[in-house]
């Protein structure tokens, strides 16, 4: 029997698919991914008898990066990226996606790829070509792509049945847009990263990030802020009328509007108070009608997430996705504004009649035929976002449900009627000046009454009067007021602007608002508008006095063309690389020598390095304090020396008691990530420069190889983490008395609190002869051991030895680090009747020699 392996793009997508391919029929089993389970049952393909194999990857399967010596920013050129050889390496190492495909796919004899169906989804479908093509049989002949918009049952199973090739112009239109990104930002990112955090103390970014399309990005919120700041207010003058009908009094408008000289407007005034009478000239009456919106598309639901509900575009795009890939609604990411004539609309309105608030509508739609959409405009990738079955609150929660509730208002509004209203306007004249007043009365709200943020107000009702009727003047006055500047781009309006200049894609957007949020360049303040922060506004207006282009969208909407062109296949991929990487080389040659230009704005803006900070720690060389720089990114800072030592992130920093490495004479620090967190020593010269081989950068005490200082891994190393298998368990030699194990990768965030109360915990000298970890010796306050007779010392093993395995309390420590993995359901107290497999005694040094191996 042939095998078919279809490949989806998330482990819960997976699941979806194979439930409704199967009919409920699959059976899961785990592989040797831990994050992707896989699905088999058998059934029917091309006409013969198969067993399907369904899984998935955790989207990129590769990420295009430089060779490793060129990740090197002390030594690489930031010029030479622009040719520097790149490499596909795999996204996340610790899934070895690769791996795990290559050993599905083995011996199968076709291959579906049920990717999303976009530019980027077309470029994993070559990711995982390319992982199984050598070993399943068939060639390129025997790959299929599945193209779908909803996880329906009907949606699926059309598309199992139409099932077409993979687009590999698609495809490489994203390799080209990843590349010009690595390149253009990494040279640009590294070299002004590198010059101002090296000369500024007070910058509060990780990272001076520069990206062709974030910057341009930043350069709207930054344009309007200027706008804002150069805004100078003016006084102007205006005529208030106010005139009697009956028992109402009606407030007119002035023709002429508003006057900027006073002394015009007050003889204006004089003349109409001597009119003790206004005369009606016409009333007319006008019905309008306000257009029922286009069917929803993406930058629609990210503009209406952020102004109507309050949800940050990232955050909204993130929600979108997940209730796609429950079913909920249709594939979030699409430009379409049209629905297909095929569109069954009858089908997708009926069951939406249970969704709380909405029954009233349905049942009109439905009694109407099923509604009437504005023409739109298909731009041939996906429909439009629609519901596709119906949801309660209870189902879905916060945000989830508002923007489902959102979704499914607006599809029943674009299908709904026009509002129609009345809109009366009374024309008068007092003496020789003339002067209005309009009303507006809604007729029929139509699709308004669904989507409440888009209703007309009824306004002041106007009297049907006829022409030549005469009105007492009640008032006249002269009211004065100042003309005001405009308020920050609100997330809604800066995403308006990022479609109509085409920065990024419909996907993108998001991703690149939320970058210049995280890299400190622009604030979110109430009502979710961005205002730009100090370290942005120098950036942008650094870029415009050395080079326009570098922040005008034109610049990056003319290479959106072209790689829209490489996707139609109406473009060489080599061509369009070479031509646009020329261009930015010679801007960034440009920019390097005009730098000075932009360091004369930082240096009005913040502080130099010597005049930041505080004093923490003696220099090993000068044996002078240098200055801790807690403003991002972490570092110390000699001001003698003149020289730099970055320090760990997303942690706390103080002085280690004095204590001074015994290489170079630098005092240590503490970095802690709180109680619940890690703590260790570091030498700040060692942290930047490794004294070992093996030893890489960043690396802290606890991964030196030094024999005999107290804070290295010889003195506080237990043994090999059985989580991560990579790393080793250490001791925290200052978190008596609540005393702290953990593992010393950054990628583990194993914690384990052991002894509570005991006074002294050490590493001993002494092997495990069963599990080869180290023994530990504890010293225990005589009013509460656990030791018979009252004893206070013990050592032995934590792992094999009953008393301190009831000690021992295994958690994972709270870390703000990304590589991190989430915990695995909370702490445990101990492992019961856990043991290491037994293994053959080793010498400690020699397992050590093994590590850093």
């Amino acid at each position: 029997m042939k095998t078919v392996l279809m490949v989806a793009e998330k482990p819960s997508l997976a699941a979806s698919l194979a439930k409704i391919l199967s009919h409920g029929q699959s059976v899961s089993r785990k592989s040797s991914c831990r994050a992707c389970s896989v699905h088999e049952y058998q059934g029917k393909f091309r006409g013969e008898a198969v067993r399907f194999k369904m899984t998935s990857v955790c989207g990129h399967v590769l990420a295009l990066d430089f060779h490793a010596q060129y990740n090197n920013w002390d030594k690489v050129d930031p010029s030479e990226l622009f040719s520097a050889p790149t490499e596909k390496k795999e996204a996340s190492a610790e899934l070895h996606m690769e791996r795990f495909l290559a050993q599905e796919a083995r011996g199968v004899d076709y291959l579906v790829l049920w990717l999303d169906c976009d530019k980027e989804g077309e470029n994993i479908c070559f990711e995982v070509i390319n992982c199984v093509k050598h070993v399943m049989h068939g060639g390129m002949s025997a790959v299929y792509r599945a193209k779908f918009s909803a996880i329906t049952d009907s949606e699926i199973h059309k598309a199992m049945s139409n099932l077409g090739r993979p687009n590999e112009n698609e495809a490489k239109s994203v390799d080209a847009r990843q590349e010009l990104d690595l390149r253009i930002g990494c040279a640009f990112t590294r070299y002004q990263t590198k010059f101002f955090q090296g000369k500024y103390g007070d910058l509060d970014s990780t990272l001076i990030s520069f990206g062709p399309c974030q910057t341009p990005t930043l350069s709207f919120c930054v344009e309007r802020h200027d706008a804002i700041q150069t805004f100078k207010p003016e006084t102007f003058w205006r005529l208030d009328v106010r005139v009697q009908h009956q028992s109402r009094t009606l407030s007119l408008d002035w023709e002429r509007g508003r006057m900027f000289d006073r002394e015009a407007v007050q003889m204006f005034a004089g003349m109409v108070q001597e009119q003790p009478r206004a005369t009606v000239l016409a009333v007319s009456r006008k019905e309008k009608v306000k257009q029922r919106p286009q069917a929803l598309n993406t930058v629609e639901m990210l503009r209406v997430a952020s102004a109507g509900l309050g949800i940050g575009p990232s955050t909204a795009m993130m929600v979108a996705e997940r209730l796609y890939t429950q079913g909920y609604i249709s594939y979030p990411r699409t430009e379409t504004t049209a629905y297909d004539s095929s569109f069954d609309l009858k089908a997708a309105i009926r069951p939406l009649a249970s969704v709380r608030g909405m029954g009233e509508a349905v049942r009109e739609l439905l009694a109407s035929g099923g509604g009437h959409p504005r023409p739109g405009h298909d731009v041939g990738d996906h429909p439009p976002i629609t519901p596709m079955r119906a949801a309660a609150e209870e189902e879905l929660g916060g945000d989830a449900w508002r923007l489902y509730q959102y979704i499914v208002a607006h599809f029943l509004a674009s299908l709904s009627p026009d509002c129609k209203y009345a809109q009366t306007t009374m024309e008068l004249r007092v003496g020789q000046e003339l002067f209005s007043i309009t009303g507006k009365k809604v007729i029929k709200p139509g699709f308004t009454a669904l989507l409440l943020g888009a209703a007309i107000r009824d306004d002041e009702i106007v009297p049907d009067l006829p022409s030549g009727t005469e009105l007492d003047v009640k008032e006249v006055r002269v009211a004065d007021g100042q003309t005001s500047p405009p308020d920050y781009l609100t997330e809604s309006e800066l995403i308006t602007l990022m479609e109509q200049h085409g920065i990024g894609t419909d996907a993108s957007i998001p991703v690149h608002i939320n970058t210049i949020c995280q890299r400190n360049y622009v604030t979110v303040m109430g009502g979710r508008r961005l205002q730009p922060t100090n370290l942005g506004i120098v950036l942008v207006h650094g870029y415009q006095k050395i080079d326009r282009d570098l922040v005008q969208p034109n610049t990056r909407s003319s290479v959106e063309k072209q790689l829209n062109l490489i996707a139609a296949g109406k473009a060489d991929y080599d061509a369009v690389l070479q031509h646009t990487l020329s261009t930015f080389l010679a801007k960034f040659n440009y920019f390097v020598e005009q730098i000075p230009a932009m360091d004369s704005l930082f240096e009005v803006t913040f502080s130099k390095l010597a005049e930041s900070g505080r004093p923490l720690s003696r220099c090993g060389k000068c044996i002078r304090y240098m200055k801790y720089i807690s403003a991002k990114p972490q570092r110390l800072y000699c001001p003698h020396c003149d020289d730099t030592y970055s320090l760990p992130a997303n942690g706390s920093i103080k002085l280690n008691k004095e204590i001074k490495c015994p290489l170079d004479n630098y005092e240590l620090v503490l970095w802690s990530a709180g109680g619940r967190g890690k703590t260790y020593s570091l030498c700040p010269y060692c942290y930047n420069h490794p004294p070992f081989p093996g030893m890489k950068r960043g690396s802290a005490c606890i991964r030196c190889a030094h024999p005999t200082c107290a804070h290295s891994l010889a003195k506080v190393g237990v043994g090999e983490c059985d989580e991560c298998e990579e790393g080793w368990l250490v001791i925290d030699p200052n978190s008596g008395p609540k005393w702290k194990i953990f593992c010393n990768s950054d990628k583990c965030n194993l914690l384990l609190h052991l002894c509570q109360d005991a006074v002294k915990v050490a590493v001993s000298d002494t092997v495990c002869q069963v599990c080869s970890a180290m023994q530990l010796s504890v010293e225990f306050h005589k009013d509460k051991t656990p030791l018979d007779g009252g004893q206070t010392s013990h050592t032995a093993c934590m792992f094999c030895d009953d008393v301190l395995q009831g000690l021992v309390q295994w958690e994972h420590a709270v870390s703000k680090h990304p590589m991190h993995r989430r915990g695995r359901g909370g702490g445990r107290k101990g492992r019961g009747g856990h043991r290491r497999k037994a293994a053959k005694p080793k010498d400690k040094m020699a397992a050590l020699a093994a590590y850093f191996v």
